[in-house]
């Protein structure tokens, strides 16, 4: 019960998140960044004051991660490692041997 909950939120979350990075506005996106150009900022870019959005984003990022988290560690106690071709039953590959008397290919 608990799990379904947390995938729940997992996916609500992942949801969230790509609403709010769109919802963004790109920074320093003048014609000077693109030629890799920081004009008059400071070193490592515009510092002002996070906005609502800069906020959500690290929140829902943060919850995306203990969310993964949790659901890959409970992934692994109630299944542990399997393969994927575990069900796959293997069939013998019929090959055939190279025919020597053949005339090599052109190029």
């Amino acid at each position: 019960m608990l799990i379904v909950l947390v995938t729940i939120v997992h996916v609500m979350v992942c949801l969230f998140l790509i609403v709010v990075v769109l919802l963004q506005s790109g920074k320093a996106g003048d014609i000077s960044a693109a030629f890799g150009g920081q004009g008059s900022q400071a070193a490592f870019g515009p510092r002002g004051a996070a906005t609502a959005l800069s906020k959500a984003t690290t929140v829902s990022a943060v919850l995306f991660m203990l969310t993964s988290i949790t659901l890959s560690i409970n992934a692994v106690k109630h299944g542990g490692p399997k393969s994927v071709l575990q069900g796959v039953k293997s069939g013998a590959v019929k090959t055939q041997p190279a025919n020597p008397s053949a005339p090599p290919a052109k190029k």
